[in-house]
């Protein structure tokens, strides 16, 4: 159920547990801690969402919902691919920022050992590999192929590096020891000049 549609105190919870989330992690989450952060009774957590694992789920549906229109929004414009990859890099310091960046490793650490977060993680990372491969098609049809890869496979090449840099940062891995930022903008510099030599014929 999207955030809109939710009654104002499951509002006030899903809140609630987010900032929870990102002060304590998945580990150390408390519901009764966040029924009063949200200021409600600890029975509401469980009218609307069951369970803890389930308001955690809840969260991260709605961030990654949020963030995967705004994704859609922005490769959907008229802007070449290299402007959107570097617009997709700002995006990622903005998610980092927000904290959903945090909530998405924490429960893809989850999963490891929790099959059913496994699958309703796997499901949302599944729509990401589904937009980048959509895109990888329309550049495919701009460019007139894709070299050795299938769009399938360019949407994972896309999505790995970024989840991979995620992993680096969230550890407070220094850029000097991993440039994992400044690589991910050069290959924004690669796909321009792919692209400028499509436009070239």
């Amino acid at each position: 159920m999207e955030l809109q549609q939710r009654s104002d105190t499951a509002r006030l919870i899903l809140k609630a547990a987010k900032e929870a989330l990102l002060e304590v992690g998945y580990a150390g989450l408390s519901t009764r801690a966040i029924a009063e952060q949200a200021a409600v009774p600890l029975s509401q957590i469980h009218y609307h969402f069951g369970s803890k694992q389930n308001l955690v789920l809840a969260v991260l549906e709605g961030e990654n919902q949020r963030l995967l229109d705004r994704q859609q929004e922005m490769f959907g414009s008229d802007a070449p691919l290299w402007k959107q990859w570097e617009q997709a890099c700002d995006f990622l310091e903005d998610d980092l920022e927000s904290g959903y960046v945090r909530v998405l490793h924490e429960m893809i650490a989850a999963g490891w050992s929790d099959p059913e977060i496994a699958s309703a993680v796997t499901k949302q990372l599944m729509a990401w590999q589904d937009l980048l491969a959509s895109v990888a098609r329309r550049a495919e049809q701009g460019l007139g192929n894709l070299g050795p890869f299938t769009p399938e496979e360019i949407g994972a090449l896309a999505g790995a590096p970024f989840i991979g840099a995620e992993a680096y940062l969230l550890l407070g891995i220094s850029e000097e020891d991993v440039p994992a930022r400044s690589a991910l903008r050069k290959v924004g510099a690669i796909i321009r000049t792919m692209e400028e030599l499509g436009d070239a014929g």
